[in-house]
């Protein structure tokens, strides 16, 4: 924008003059940067690459992907999308990011006017939001490229590397910067909320930002996730969602009870078990019963007549191995786990329901620990256990999660098939189930809910549950957790 010698600057024609000085500033230092001497990216090789390592851990191979601020397009490259799109302020970038990855699209663009008219699984911006003029904007337009399901990554600097960063380009170890916005969690959280987004995880990432063998790997992917270490993170990782605007499609819900020596209380669980949605499938397993428990759910199915009910028995052991068997039945796009033992009332499922249907979670999760238990509902060890072990897995996670072993949870069969086409990462550790789909749902970045219900004392048979042995897998789970999920 031309502005006349003489002419008097009005409060919006002198803003307008801003911005496009500030984007005409900023296109010819990176186009400059992009043709500048290698020594400046040989000092920053280091921290791209494990840049690039921790958004392969939260995006998969084989995804639509976005990247607003490409550069060279090398972190788009490195995730093997299915289909990629990279844009960029600086055409000279572009050109390079052309060349040396021809199989990625890529385009000349003002990310504060970006409108590809599609819509990406992800979209990343990798130390981008330091360097534009309105982050609202950017922040705004990654919106309309968005489904409901998909994740925004971002990464951003740390304010409190501010000082380091100077000090290096002084000493002709870093480019000379152009003035940035060093942004916190917060302000970027805050940002993201106003743009219609909710923001799942944050983590302080890259503690030592040069190749050192062993104490790199060390700081940056076991430090640097541990207090008071978390604090001098070179940069903030943030993943945010879509925030829902509406309900979603009202969906056919398949219920799972794994049963094992519950006769008793199967003729209330068909009593019981409400109608949701478009309709509720009721999906029995049995696995190994010495009590009569396959044979009064057969029984039951024919007295009753009740539509879409079937009766599974497992080959495989185990609470987990009962859920995966009547998953893979499931006609439903909303799975949900109700304990045949009762301890959980099947009068509490629409409220599970009601949580997921509304988009507040991906991953609803029963919750035992906020509201008082009937009396002989949880032995008093259990109790601690539980407590202490929700504390580990929130660590773990990244997300709140107040009881790891409650046996109801619910999720969407389109968010369930990545998880369990992905076990093998984790390894065929958990009898119960409950961790594969805890740590599944952290790995892909669902938004995990908490959902407080009454404990209840069994009323049928004996709990299966030995204590000391659930301890020793829960210990188990921690380090796995640690070595697959946290230090990364």
């Amino acid at each position: 924008m031309e502005i006349p010698g003489e002419m008097v600057l009005t409060k919006a024609v002198a803003g307008q003059y801003s911005a496009v000085a500030y984007r005409a500033a900023r296109i010819q230092y990176w186009n400059e940067y992009a043709t500048a001497s290698p020594r400046y990216e040989r000092s920053r090789r280091y921290y791209r690459r494990r840049l690039a390592e921790l958004y392969r851990f939260f995006i998969p191979p084989g995804m639509r992907v976005l990247e607003l601020g490409c550069g060279h397009g090398d972190l788009l490259a490195s995730l093997h999308p299915s289909y990629g799109v990279g844009i960029d302020l600086s055409p000279v970038m572009i050109d390079s990011a052309r060349l040396r990855h021809p199989e990625i699209r890529f385009f000349t663009v003002d990310a504060h006017e970006l409108d590809l008219h599609e819509k990406f699984d992800y979209v990343i911006c990798s130390d981008l939001v330091n360097e534009v003029w309105d982050v609202q904007r950017i922040l705004e337009m990654v919106k309309l490229h968005c489904f409901p399901a998909t994740r925004f990554i971002l990464n951003l600097h740390s304010n409190l590397w501010q000082g380091p960063r100077h000090l290096a380009a002084r000493v002709g170890l870093a480019r000379p910067q152009m003035i940035q916005n060093w942004l916190t969690p917060e302000d970027i959280s805050n940002l993201l909320y106003l743009a219609g987004f909710e923001v799942i995880r944050t983590s302080n990432e890259i503690l030592w930002p040069i190749y050192t063998p062993l104490v790199a790997g060390f700081c940056n992917r076991v430090l640097v996730k541990c207090w008071p270490f978390c604090y001098f993170g070179l940069t903030n990782v943030v993943i945010a969602r879509p925030r829902p605007t509406e309900p979603l499609p009202t969906p056919i819900v398949s219920v799972v009870v794994p049963a094992r020596n519950e006769a008793g209380n199967i003729p209330a669980i068909f009593d019981r078990v409400p109608n949701m949605g478009r309709g509720t499938e009721l999906i029995f397993v049995e696995g190994g019963s010495t009590d009569p428990t396959y044979d009064t759910i057969k029984r039951e199915m024919e007295l009753r007549q009740r539509p879409m009910t079937s009766l599974l028995r497992q080959s495989g052991k185990g609470k987990g191995d009962a859920v995966r068997l009547g998953f893979a039945h499931a006609s439903g796009e909303v799975l949900m786990i109700l304990d045949a033992d009762l301890t959980v009332a099947p009068e509490d499922l629409p409220r599970f329901y009601d949580a997921w249907v509304s988009g507040k979670g991906d991953f609803v999760n029963g919750v035992r620990l906020i509201y008082p238990m009937e009396e002989g509902a949880m032995r008093f060890f259990n109790l601690l256990g539980n407590k202490f072990f929700s504390l580990a897995f929130s660590f773990l996670l990244g997300q709140n999660v107040k009881d790891t072993a409650c046996g109801t949870k619910v999720l969407s069969r389109a968010h369930y098939e990545p998880i369990l086409a992905n076990r093998a990462y984790f390894g065929d550790y958990d009898r119960f189930g409950d961790f594969d789909l805890l740590f599944g749902a952290a790995k892909f970045n669902l938004r995990i809910v908490d959902l407080p219900i009454r404990y209840r004392e069994r009323t049928y048979g004996e709990t299966k549950m030995q204590r000391w042995r659930i301890g020793w897998l829960l210990i188990r789970m921690v380090f796995l957790g640690l070595r697959r999920l946290k230090f990364v």
